[in-house]
């Protein structure tokens, strides 16, 4: 199956259909009057529909076994159509479409096997997703595709050439998927003053976003948070918590991290761990919702 662990859970909702389509109305008639021999044609092919929903992944071999948390099937009938609409929710890192298709595909089928014994030009048609939302494509920002970021490693050992970068470059990997641009990459030492000063610098320079990583730790050296708080015109608490959220559900030392978000005026400011992991990590929890701010810092723009 793909690999779905960089994924954060989201509502997660689809509908799919199914058109049933008789061949004479008293088919109809006994669907409608319950006197289909079988039985009741409606309420049993919804109990079978409920178990095809659930059992889907034991089908599907590429399918991920999820929590569904709502099924809903209704049914409109038309002259001599059928139409079966499948509703299916859930909370979780991927979507539920062919769950919901999956739902109504049995749902017809036991409709079939159960009116078949009276009525012999029956046919399935129709089967599509007619509507899914609550992925990663319903939180994309649409609208700007002119952002600039400033990526700033905070290290002295990679400062003095003692060790290679690998979480800034994984912040601009990031950022490049993002369709952001890069407008600067530099590594400084664990300095307070020099932290700021560039702050300061990329802000005047017109960066939509600062993002730092490394510093962010508890040790003596590890002074990025205090550099950058007295800085900030607001924080973001909720994007602080987001980053500790996802990376607490995948490493348990996330805890210790002080990771930081903010504003100085229209630009945001983001400090980051410092391991690669835990760079890469913040950012898949946050990226490509977080660029939502800038329609509120700067308004929307139509590309």
């Amino acid at each position: 199956m793909v690999d779905i662990t960089h994924k954060i859970s989201t509502l997660r909702i689809a509908t799919a259909q199914a058109v049933v389509k008789v061949s004479k109305s008293e088919t109809i008639e006994a669907i409608e009057n319950r006197t289909v021999p079988k039985g009741d044609v409606f309420a049993m092919s919804k109990a079978a529909g409920l178990l095809g929903v659930k059992k889907t992944p034991e089908l599907l071999p590429d399918c991920h076994p999820l929590p569904i948390e709502y099924t809903g099937i209704e049914y409109t009938i038309n002259g001599l159509e059928i139409t079966i609409l499948v509703t299916i929710k859930t909370i979780y890192k991927t979507g539920v479409e062919v769950e919901a298709m999956h739902g109504a595909s049995i749902v017809a089928l036991n409709m079939y096997d159960m009116l078949k014994p009276i009525d012999k030009g029956i046919e399935i048609q129709h089967i599509k997703l007619l509507d899914k939302k609550g992925g990663k494509s319903d939180y994309r920002d649409k609208f700007r595709r002119d952002l600039k970021a400033a990526v700033i490693v905070c290290s002295d050992s990679i400062s003095e050439g003692k060790k290679e970068d690998k979480a800034g470059k994984a912040i601009m990997s990031k950022l490049e998927t993002c369709e952001v641009e890069i407008m600067d990459y530099i590594i400084i030492p664990d300095e307070t003053e020099i932290i700021q000063k560039k702050a300061i610098q990329y802000q005047e320079e017109g960066a939509d976003l600062i993002i730092y990583t490394g510093g962010t730790g508890l040790s003596k050296r590890d002074v990025t948070p205090e550099a950058l708080r007295p800085l900030l015109d607001r924080n973001i608490p909720g994007i602080e918590e987001a980053i500790r959220k996802y990376g607490q559900d995948r490493m348990p030392y996330a805890m210790l991290s002080r990771s930081v978000a903010g504003t100085i005026k229209n630009t945001l400011i983001l400090a980051l761990p410092g391991s690669t992991n835990g760079a890469k990590e913040s950012m898949d929890a946050i990226f490509p919702e977080v660029l939502h701010v800038f329609r509120i810092l700067k308004g929307a723009r139509h590309d």
